[in-house]
């Protein structure tokens, strides 16, 4: 049969991909071709791509896009105790956004394991923090 199975490669991405599927609905096999019982998926198709093992980077993908708003929400809290933005100079929506994150970000750090103590580590409020680049927080 000729076709494609899982274990193809980027080069043998088909640029039409007809699928046949089994009796679960699931893909079996991927053609270039229209095939006699077989239907037309767009290549970038979720199915497509979880039959030929590419799911797994649309899901890393998606990871890093989480760190990734990790990251602009400290940048966003630096930029605000530094008093370079106002929270309020963001737009309503924006703010909420953060409001949202931020308190579910406290209910699940209430909610962490305390390796430490009860917040022995943890520094005030209003101490003066160091940072590696030569200036405090």
């Amino acid at each position: 049969m000729r076709g494609f199975d899982n274990r193809g490669s980027s080069a043998s991405m088909p640029a039409m991909p007809y699928v046949l599927r089994n009796r679960e609905g699931l893909i079996d096999s991927l053609h270039r071709e229209p095939e006699a019982g077989a239907s037309f998926l767009p290549p970038d198709h979720p199915e497509v791509l979880a039959f030929l093992g590419r799911e797994e980077h649309l899901q890393r993908f998606a990871s890093m896009d989480a760190d990734l708003v990790r990251v602009l929400e400290d940048l966003v809290d630096v930029l605000i105790v530094r008093n370079v933005i106002r929270i309020t100079d963001l737009p309503a929506e924006a703010q909420q956004k953060l409001f949202d994150r931020k308190h579910f970000r406290d209910r699940m750090q209430q909610h962490a394991l305390k390796l430490f103590g009860n917040d022995s580590v943890a520094t005030p409020a209003d101490e003066v923090v160091p940072t590696d680049f030569g200036d405090t927080l």
